[in-house]
């Protein structure tokens, strides 16, 4: 379908289809009539072989075998013709397939072969010629019959193909949904592309056309996905969900409480699209209508997210998250009476397969399958590993889609950082110069906390399913493992002594709670604020060890700031609990002043507020969007994320009030992980490094380079079969 592939039915491809050639004349055509006379008088094609490539080979390298050699019936007029029409170079070929079956009739002398016979023509050789005559007829019409059809059921070579998209967007720093999903048929791939100082929108990129086609009226567009019959696709938007039409027309709005987090939906069979709105999943109507809620998730500490069509109409698949979908498990959905039936932890999606197959890209960036009863709902094999290296933004939302015509389309983790090959610590300048802290430690980060005298490095690590904390000795000191229990340790905080940590884990198996525990090891874990119901989701510690302040809530728009002294009054005071989330709180050196993150502008930005009176005043720092703050620990600076992907530098004053000056951009934040909700970075003691997490692999081009895999099912098939 374009320059550079080879697509069609082995058996009967011309050399120059076979090697996918700019240019394909009526000759190949010419070839495919040959090889099914050729078969027709046989028995089989010219070419046989156990692979597709195996006769690839042969079309490319050997000449067919005589046809008289095998049946002494056939007339030397229809084999010369047929022999001719087989001919490696198209110019050697007949030109035309009337001129084909003039030489079948014996008119036209061949011109691919001179036939020497030791045996007389037979009589009855009359006959045959008329006999080959009415199978080249019959050949003709069959070829127009599979044309129109469709290929032969032979299997088709499986091609992997690398398909660049510049501006797709990827490392997003938030809780994104997928960017890409496929037709159903497999004909277009839709995306989210992100330009540098643009608003995403969504774009189609039809199979055989180079230039992506823009959607309009789609900026903000967030996890996309196709009608049934490819016609359109669905999609969320500033917490809207529309339906558009990909021939183009305006978006329709279908519903206005779609997810701002891991938006995702599917559009089912029978017409109703079902959406995730955070916590629940709704449904509405493909059409228009009013939405309705399918289940409520059995707490705030859940969500539902990525629907999957079943080919049955009352059960759809879906995954379950807790706790900001550090854990992850696949289930099955009964839309008549709500009940889930579990089908895999660790998992991140899944898509069922035409050929009964479920396949599941796992946490760790696998992608897994086995046969699954569809009417049992359960699998009935084992999953098996069918692919590896899968990319998983924020080491959760798989960037990858699957066709029910076999085509697969996914971004490779080898290419990035977290969801696959892991990233590294790295001492970063001012310049953004990184050297790594120590080379041969490679890991899937999801936070750091760097120790008051900058000696040792608190590191929460992703493995499979899990978090759990680690201590290292910078620079190339010994790693030690501090958790054990629970799937969830992360977000590590120093207490202001250096040698104790806390940590947000659910290793009650329940909710997440705050503890802590000593850095080498030697105490248990110990509860936080045990009579404090609310799930602690981020702390940190005031440097005089006076006051503890941390984050409340592990779902939108209930993320909330408080702090506590640990001695005397030790109520909870509010530092910012309105109605927008609020989070990623730092305290300034001095404990004079504390800055935040908050979404009540419809987009994050960075504010501070003096503390502990936080009522007095309100400053906002960011211009434009911004995240992730922490103090110089001189306190003469405040750093930023910037919504263009810069690390900021404001310098401040605060005697008697707070005053911020012009921000510097320092350097671009690309290359580094920059996780959501929690700042994933620290600032080094002398104030002029940082140590962040770098992406192990390249960013820029291959960041968005796709992997495109043709006929995958026929690689599925063959592992599934070799188990």
């Amino acid at each position: 379908t374009e320059t550079g592939m080879s697509l069609g039915t082995p058996h009967y491809m011309s050399p120059e289809q076979a090697m996918g050639e700019r240019e394909i004349t009526a000759r190949s055509d010419v070839y495919a009539l040959g090889a099914m006379t050729y078969e027709m008088l046989l028995g089989e094609p010219p070419f046989t072989g156990p692979t597709a490539q195996a006769i690839v080979a042969k079309v490319m390298t050997e000449k067919p075998a005589r046809l008289v050699a095998r049946r002494e019936t056939v007339p030397p007029e229809a084999e010369d013709a047929v022999l001719t029409a087989l001919a490696k170079l198209p110019a050697d070929r007949w030109g035309s397939a009337a001129e084909f079956s003039a030489a079948l009739r014996g008119g036209v002398a061949g011109r691919a072969t001179t036939v020497v016979r030791s045996a007389p023509r037979i009589a009855g050789s009359s006959m045959a010629l008329r006999a080959a005559v009415a199978v080249a007829t019959l050949a003709t019409i069959a070829a127009v019959f599979f044309a129109v059809r469709g290929p032969r059921p032979v299997p088709a070579p499986v091609t992997r193909l690398s398909l660049d998209l510049p501006d797709l967007r990827v490392n997003a720093p938030t809780y994104y949904g997928s960017a890409i999903a496929l037709a159903p048929d497999g004909s277009r791939l839709g995306f989210i592309a992100a330009p540098p100082g643009a608003p995403s929108r969504l774009m189609v990129r039809e199979r055989g056309v180079l230039t992506p086609k823009r959607i309009d009226g789609t900026e903000g567009a967030d996890g996309p996905f196709f009608s049934p019959d490819g016609r359109w696709i669905g999609y969320t938007a500033q917490g809207k969900l529309y339906k558009v039409a990909v021939a183009g027309g305006a978006p329709v709005l279908l519903a206005d409480s779609a997810a701002g987090n891991l938006a995702s939906g599917a559009w089912l069979a029978d017409g109703r699209i079902v959406f995730s709105t955070n916590t629940r999943l709704r449904s509405v109507p493909a059409g228009g209508g009013r939405s309705e809620v399918l289940e409520a998730s059995p707490s705030l500490a859940a969500a539902l997210v990525f629907p999957t069509p079943l080919p049955r109409t009352d059960a759809i698949l879906v995954t379950e998250c807790t706790t900001n979908c550090v854990g992850m498990t696949l289930e099955a959905l009964h839309l008549g009476s709500y009940k889930r039936d579990t089908l895999l932890a660790g998992a991140a999606r899944a898509w069922y397969l035409p050929t009964g197959i479920l396949a599941v890209v796992l946490q760790d960036g696998t992608l897994v399958g086995g046969r699954f009863d569809l009417k049992g709902l359960r699998f009935s094999t084992p999953p098996v590993p069918l692919l590896t290296g899968v990319h998983l933004e924020l080491g959760l939302i798989p960037q990858l889609s699957i066709a029910d015509d076999g085509t697969l389309v996914y971004l490779p983790s080898t290419q990035q950082g977290l969801g696959g090959s892991g990233s590294l610590v790295s001492r970063v300048d001012r310049q953004g110069k990184s050297p790594a802290v120590d080379p041969n430690w490679t890991v899937a980060f999801s936070s750091v906390a760097l120790s008051p005298d900058g000696r040792q490095l608190a590191v929460s690590v992703l493995t499979g399913a899990e978090n759990q904390i680690w201590v290292k000795q910078l620079d190339a000191g010994p790693l030690t493992r501090l958790t054990f229990d629970g799937t969830l340790n992360y977000r590590p905080a120093w207490r202001p002594d250096g040698r104790t940590l806390s940590y947000t884990s659910n290793r009650d198996r329940s909710f997440s709670y705050l503890y802590q525990l000593r850095a080498d090891g030697s105490s248990k874990p110990e509860r936080i604020l045990p009579g404090d119901t609310s799930q602690v989701d981020e702390a940190l510690w005031s440097r005089d060890g006076r006051w503890l302040i941390y984050r409340t809530g592990v779902s939108a728009s209930f993320r909330d700031i408080y702090a506590r002294q640990l001695s005397g009054d030790t109520a909870r005071i509010t530092i910012s609990n309105g109605p927008y989330d609020e989070y990623m709180p730092a305290l300034s050196p001095d404990g004079h002043w504390i800055s935040y993150v908050s979404v009540e502008s419809g987009q994050e930005e960075v504010y501070v507020r003096p503390f502990p009176g936080t009522d007095r005043a309100r400053w906002q720092v960011s211009t434009g969007g911004g995240n992730s703050p922490v103090w110089s620990h001189s306190g003469r600076e405040l750093f930023y994320v910037n919504r263009t992907d810069s690390l900021v530098a404001v310098p401040v004053t605060g005697t008697p009030d707070f005053r911020a000056g012009a921000g510097r951009a320092l350097f671009s934040t690309a290359p580094y992980v920059i996780l959501p909700l929690h700042r994933s970075f620290e600032v080094g003691p002398d104030d002029r490094s940082f140590i962040m997490l770098q992406r192990s692999g390249t960013a820029g081009a291959e960041a968005s380079r796709l992997t495109v895999v043709l006929n995958w099912f026929e690689e599925v098939g063959a592992t599934m079969k070799a188990r």
